[in-house]
């Protein structure tokens, strides 16, 4: 995979090495190779804790289980929340920022010295965190609403961590303005680097939002401050909590493309419409915000309706643009590879066997089916009242940062394997069944979770039997049937959760060597060609005949339409209207 000598160079007075990657073509900087190395083993690390959590939360969820008592359940998932919705995601993407700009753009990163204090206040603040919690005195979930208080050091893990994050991603822009001063591409910066950088901008507004309203709330637990404003806390904080997601939904939907192109070599059906798509979620997606706050008595019914109509219609565009682009790429690299027989062969003939693009594919389909739609359905204001304070908000949210943004980042790492930690992924054939394994025991729970949602089951409930309760309360019985369900499919997904993890660091510390040779190889079924190109220069399709992707969105819409107006049927059943 590298070569026998490294490159060195002297670039704007600044020494840098480089290697010249055989299979893209790609010369990458050495200094930014360690600090994807670095990030990405931190994202798994945190996502192997967050993901064990994640099992006891479900196992005591489960009523024929209930694992927990209730101090411990709160105080995981607690813990929960912050290793996998913050750590295990925030991590992998500032890799996915390193790698989509000093490597796809071929040059040196920006201030590297600067990126591995960025990554130790990272490192340091979520450990101070995870301490914090598991000491006891901040079992405020993740949200930590006032007037519940936590231990000061639960802030200030967080601010140093989301600081920490700030700094990475003013050093991506950095290495974007090194590129282009340095002239190490020609024309527009690639697709996959836009998406990131989409990923950026909304990250920056996403940190500056949580440090905005964390340092006070600091100051706050220190006795600084007498009080905090909850109405307020709740709208500055989601434009972090939620907004966050948003980071995820950009920068999946930049793996999709990368993983898409490195695989079956495909190219963007026009790259200006996906462009604009991202600039879409830039300017309207991190509104969706305001679903958490549909119920808020201290918010206008003005300000509710603006953003759950208008402005999340502009951003939903956006994801439904990437939703047929995607995939109609897919289908036209297949064809022009000669998969052409009949509407589906190309997909047919996909490479499932590459656990990178299984993974990819099953992300995009999940996403678009699972959270998607029922993002949509969760941000309209009259259908949200049904189902907000329910586990149905679980279930929708592990169909977005789970089923969507967990496993295109599992996807990628298969091919970030080798081509960055130049290490072949050990045991093959168990590499090609995780994504499967994951992916169908996260189907479950987000449907299960759903279903027991639209079933009235309570959100953050420790005990749905209410057992020892002054007042007692039955939900139907296929409330209890869906739960032990979604136990047992959270037991499937841990199982491909830590599949991930042990092969992942099983690679990086036993795994074969990567040469010239082998490089190739390394990445499962792709062809032999260099695939630098798709993913690091700009190009389109050049086709729109794409019979077999228009009959997937078509199914897609009616499945859409139809799960739309059943929830609006369930809302009229509210009503009495006599």
């Amino acid at each position: 995979m590298a070569l026998a000598a490294t490159e060195t160079g002297i670039i704007g007075g600044i020494a840098a090495k480089f290697r010249t990657c055989p299979v893209t073509g790609l010369k990458i900087d050495l200094a930014a190779q360690r600090l994807i190395k670095a990030n990405a083993v931190a994202a798994v690390i945190f996502l192997a804790i967050g993901g064990l959590l994640g099992l006891l939360v479900a196992l005591t969820r489960w009523p024929a289980v209930h694992l927990l008592s209730a101090d411990w359940f709160y105080l995981v998932l607690t813990a929960h929340g912050i290793n996998v919705l913050f750590l295990w995601i925030i991590f992998f993407e500032i890799a996915v920022l390193y790698f989509a700009s000093a490597v796809l753009l071929n040059c040196r990163l920006a201030t590297p010295r600067l990126a591995w204090l960025a990554f130790v206040m990272m490192i340091v603040g979520g450990l101070l965190t995870d301490v914090a919690v598991f000491q006891g005195d901040s079992t405020v979930m993740m949200t930590s609403y006032p007037p519940m208080e936590a231990d000061p050091n639960f802030y200030l893990g967080l601010i140093l961590f989301a600081v920490g994050a700030l700094v990475a991603c003013f050093i991506f822009l950095g290495t974007l303005v090194v590129a282009k001063d340095e002239r190490t591409y020609e024309g527009s910066i690639p697709l996959v680097t836009f998406g990131a950088l989409t990923a950026c901008i909304i990250a920056i507004f996403t940190l500056a939002s949580g440090a905005i309203i964390l340092v006070p709330t600091w100051l706050w637990s220190l006795g600084y401050i007498t009080h905090i404003d909850t109405v307020m806390y709740r709208v500055v904080w989601w434009s972090m909590g939620h907004a966050s997601q948003q980071i995820n939904v950009s920068a999946q939907v930049a793996v999709w493309y990368a993983v898409a192109a490195i695989t079956v070599g495909a190219l963007p059906l026009s790259e200006k419409v996906s462009r604009t798509a991202f600039f879409l979620y830039i300017l309207f997606l991190q509104l969706a915000a305001a679903h958490h706050m549909l119920v808020d008595p201290g918010l206008s019914p003005e300000w509710k309706i603006f953003n759950t109509s208008y402005a999340m219609y502009l951003a939903v565009l956006g994801s439904l643009i990437h939703g047929m682009t995607v995939p109609g790429a897919i289908e036209a690299a297949q064809r022009k590879n000669g998969y052409t027989k009949g509407v589906f062969e190309w997909l047919r003939k996909a490479p499932w066997g590459n656990p990178a693009f299984a993974g990819m594919f099953l992300s995009l389909v999940m996403f678009g089916v699972l959270g998607g739609i029922t993002g949509v359905v969760m941000g309209t204001l009259q259908l949200n009242i049904m189902m907000h304070n329910t586990l149905y908000v679980p279930g929708h949210f592990h169909g977005t940062v789970v089923a969507g943004t967990t496993l295109a980042f599992m996807a990628i790492t298969y091919l970030l394997l080798p081509l960055i930690f130049q290490r072949e992924v050990i045991w093959p054939r168990l590499a090609k069944l995780q994504p499967y394994l994951f992916g169908i025991g996260v189907l479950g729970i987000c449907l299960f979770m759903m279903g027991a949602g639209t079933l009235g089951v309570a959100r953050r409930h420790w005990d749905i039997t209410f057992t020892d309760a002054p007042l007692h309360f039955d939900y139907p019985g296929a409330a209890f049937l869906m739960m032990g369900l979604n136990g047992i499919s959270a037991i499937l997904a841990t199982i491909g959760g830590m599949l991930f993890v042990l092969i992942v660091v099983g690679s990086v510390l036993f795994g074969k060597r990567v040469d010239a040779q082998n490089a190739v190889s390394a990445l499962g079924p792709v062809t032999t060609r260099q695939v630098g190109d798709e993913i690091a220069t700009y190009g389109s399709a050049g086709t729109w005949r794409l019979p077999g992707t228009f009959v997937l969105i078509a199914v897609f819409f009616a499945a859409f339409a139809l799960y739309y107006f059943v929830n609006w049927k369930y809302l009229s059943e509210l009503w009495l209207l006599r």
